[in-house]
Order: C-alpha cells, then structure tokens, then sequence
C-alpha cells in the first residue's frame, strides 16, 4: 500500500501549506503530494490529474478534508466512486472518513445514494421551474431566425413553397412546416393538403 495526498485551494492567492504540513505529518512523502491552486469551473486540475495517473490498486489518497477534494459536493463524490473502482481508498483526516474495507464501501454506498438523491431533486427543480414558465408564456428551445411572418404574408399572396425558400433562403420543409403551424393554431380553415403553396411544381 502506497500513500498518496492531495491538496487544493480555490484561488491562487490562498496558501497550501496547512494541507501539505498535515498531510506529511500523517506519513505522505513530498514526492507523492499533488496540490491544485485556483480550481474554479473552468480551471484545470493538473495536479488531480497526474494523481490519477500515478495511484493503482491498494493504494490510499489522504485528504485534509471533505471539501478539498472537489469543487462541489457531486464533484467529490463522483472522484470518490472513480477511484474506488480503481481500488483506491480516500481518507479524508479532519472529518474522520475513510472509503478503506468494509466500512468504506458502506460510506461509497451512501454517498452515491446521497448524489442521486441531489440529481433527483435538482431535475425536479428544473421541470417546476419549466412548467411554471410554460403557464407564463415562455418560450423554450432556439430562438427563431425565420422571418415566420413574412412567409405567412407571401403564403397569402399565393406564392408557392419553392419561390418562397428561395427568395427567403431557407428550407422548403421550413416553409411547410411554418403553414402547418399556423394552420394547428387556427383550428380551422383549409387543411394544409389543401394549401394554395402545395402546387404541382413545388411536390
């Protein structure tokens, strides 16, 4: 068994070396401590990543603490689940937490269940949030870019679909699909088979 550590702080300007002092104390050599400074979302973990790449089977990773090893609570637990199928454990020294044997895999267990939960609840949020939008009117998805207007106006005027894609550059399946919609949000009126557009020389 191999000891390994690791250390991280949020920005660069904030020091590492209560982390790296407690992680030597607890009997990790210098040579195999990696550390991370300013970790934000869009920052890369070099020193996360080269950990990865040195640790094997049996080995352990000791961390200071829980928030240490990841941005977030789901960062951290999925690093955990990662490197518990590599048959690494992680130790976590201030809060007495170990992903080591039997105890360890309960630990994995439950904080996996704890991820999942936060997933669920997180998706629940987000479809409230929809539905309540939805009732007030918003609208999801692309923003449109085609004038739906103006080809209602040419479709007035009797132009068909072809002329229409081509003066407008845009798809002729786009066109059609603009009439249909508008025809749905009638609820009456011809029927789009029927539509002046669907001439012979636009089939």
């Amino acid at each position: 068994m191999r000891l390994f550590g690791y250390a991280r702080v949020s920005t660069s300007q904030q020091s590492l070396d209560i982390q790296l002092k407690t992680l030597k104390s607890a009997g990790v050599k210098a040579s195999r401590i990696f550390s991370d400074k300013g970790t934000g979302s869009n920052a890369a973990r070099h020193g996360l990543n080269l950990l990865r790449l040195k640790v094997e089977d049996g080995d352990v990773i000791l961390v200071k603490k829980l928030d240490r090893l990841g941005r977030d609570t789901s960062d951290m637990i999925n690093l955990i689940k990662e490197f518990d199928e590599q048959g690494v454990a992680v130790t976590f020294l201030d809060d007495g937490i170990s992903t080591k044997g039997e105890m360890g895999k309960m630990v994995v267990t439950i904080l996996s269940a704890v991820a999942r939960a936060e997933r669920h609840r997180i998706m629940e949020r987000t479809n409230e949030g929809r539905q309540e939008a939805k009732l007030k009117g918003v609208r999801f998805g692309r923003k449109r870019t085609v004038d739906r207007d103006k080809v209602l106006s040419m479709y007035r005027q009797d132009i068909g679909a072809t002329a229409i894609a081509n003066q407008l550059k845009i798809a002729r399946s786009t066109v059609y699909k603009i009439i249909n919609d508008m025809e749905k949000d009638l609820s009456r009126g011809e029927s789009f088979n029927h539509c002046p557009i669907l001439r012979q020389e636009d089939e």
